[in-house]
């Protein structure tokens, strides 16, 4: 028998002329991008123009790191502070968990507009302000039709105002990676190897301290090009996604990057990479501790 068919909840025009007419009068809105609205994949690029012609300041998590590549809309520091001055939240794929807080991270009063397939997790911890059970992907992609170039121009400011913020800490960053530590420092290591990745790269992170330190210092080229444990950190899956990303995308540079704990789960892997001539490249930031984010 045929797999039953996927039934998606279809995006209303009112949905999206709400949404646009919220957008209309807002000074500051933010987007806040999430795994979800990357289950169609196929979409990815489709959804990036779609952004970009948007032009909301928007952060990216889970699978959706890497959406925007290296594009200014994509804010990556300080993400509390711009949830609190925030005068509109747009949630598409992203659930009130333990990453936002419960939903706390959002001022009660900021309208919050939630796009999700799964109607649990539209509404826990925190109930929209208009709330949207549908694909966050094909809304996102759908939006821009519904807005003029001329209704953006307001953002200009704020956007302006979170990518100083943005400077600001890769400055700090900067300075952190420069200091004098007793063996490797981290941060100038993910620094280097942020400068050596090839336009066409897949990062694997499996880890916990080394994988946190990457992921606000490397920036994945293109959507797509960052796999990772997830938000419950299933640490292990490291080779099985290395290898996938590998066979899937020949041409692509492939970098491995482990713990040395999580590095114990998939290392003989190497034994597949050699035996079917994938080079995969493995960095094992190791500081022979279960050191789970133990900087900032």
């Amino acid at each position: 028998a045929s797999p039953a068919a996927i039934l998606l909840p279809q995006v209303s025009e009112a949905q999206l002329q709400q949404t646009a007419d919220r957008l209309r009068t807002a000074q500051r809105p933010l987007l806040i991008i999430g795994s979800q609205a990357m289950v169609d994949a196929s979409h990815a690029q489709e959804l990036q123009s779609a952004l970009l012609q948007l032009g909301i300041p928007t952060f990216l998590s889970g699978m959706a790191r890497g959406l925007l590549g290296k594009e200014p809309l994509h804010i990556r520091h300080h993400r509390s502070k711009a949830l609190r001055e925030a005068d509109l939240v747009l949630l598409a794929g992203v659930p009130n968990d333990f990453r936002l807080n419960y939903g706390r991270s959002i001022p009660s009063k900021t309208p919050v507009i939630g796009i999700n397939r799964n109607k649990h997790d539209l509404t826990a911890n925190r109930k929209p302000t208009l709330g949207i059970q549908a694909d966050a992907g094909l809304f996102l992609r759908t939006l821009p039709s519904h807005l003029a170039e001329a209704d953006r121009n307001r953002w200009q400011n704020w956007h302006k105002l979170l990518l100083g913020r943005d400077g600001a800490r890769d400055s700090e960053i900067v300075e952190q990676a420069e200091a004098t530590t007793e063996f490797v420092n981290p941060i100038q290591l993910c620094r280097q190897i942020d400068q050596q990745l090839d336009e066409v790269s897949i990062l694997v992170g499996d880890g916990g301290d080394f994988v946190g330190t990457a992921s606000y210092v490397l920036r994945p080229r293109s959507p797509l090009a960052w796999l990772d444990p997830g938000a419950f950190g299933t640490l292990g899956v490291g080779g099985g996604f290395a290898l996938a990303a590998k066979l899937h995308k020949p041409d692509a540079e492939v970098w491995l990057l482990y713990g040395d704990g999580a590095a114990g789960y998939s290392l003989a892997e190497f034994d597949s990479f050699a035996r079917h001539n994938l080079p995969v490249i493995a960095i094992i930031g190791n500081d022979a501790s279960w050191s789970q984010i133990a900087r900032e």
